[in-house]
């Protein structure tokens, strides 16, 4: 049976497969729809996987549109999430922006919440997290430090995040649900 893929905000650029949902009537969407009104025109656990790629920093909340994006992928299902890194140019160049966020802002979804996991219940386990750097710092292998160590990830993003900028962050997470 083939994976049901929804590609969210899916513009012109549709990922092969998936059905598209953009609230942009010109794009190559299959269902027209404002990603800031919930429910989306789907049942839940509908989809094996989700896709938002460059849609989550344009959202008017981010915890309600990852609170929609979990209820539609089943348990086990992934969401794959793209997004600038807070300090690069294009987060602050392009006027509907509206969310800068930095390699840690999904926390309050997952085991590591520091606390904060009552802000949702909907829960993600985080697979992956890749953080691309501007190429200068990418060829002196800055960015391979920055994505093999979490402890070194976090070091960079309170002290050094600002001199050695990030360019896009690139999430793979599990959707969790009770049996």
């Amino acid at each position: 049976m083939p994976q049901r893929i929804l590609d969210v905000g899916c513009g012109i650029n549709k990922f092969p497969g998936a059905i598209g949902i953009d609230r942009n009537p010109r794009s190559r969407a299959d269902v027209i729809a404002d990603l800031d009104h919930f429910p989306y025109p789907f049942r839940s656990n509908s989809f094996d996987e989700l896709r938002a790629i460059h849609v989550i920093e344009h959202v008017a909340g981010v915890v309600p549109t990852i609170e929609e994006f979990h209820r539609l992928v089943r348990p086990g299902g992934r969401i794959y999430i793209s997004t600038p890194h807070y300090t690069d140019f294009s987060s602050f160049c392009d006027p509907t922006h509206r969310w800068h966020l930095n390699s840690f802002s999904f926390r309050y979804f997952g085991e590591d919440n520091a606390g904060y996991g009552y802000y949702s219940a909907a829960r993600l386990n985080e697979i992956s997290v890749r953080v691309k750097l501007l190429a200068f710092w990418r060829w002196l292998g800055f960015e391979f430090c920055v994505n093999h160590s979490r402890r070194f990830r976090r070091f960079w993003e309170h002290y050094l995040c600002y001199l050695v900028r990030g360019k896009v962050m690139d999430f793979t997470f599990e959707v969790l649900k009770p049996k």
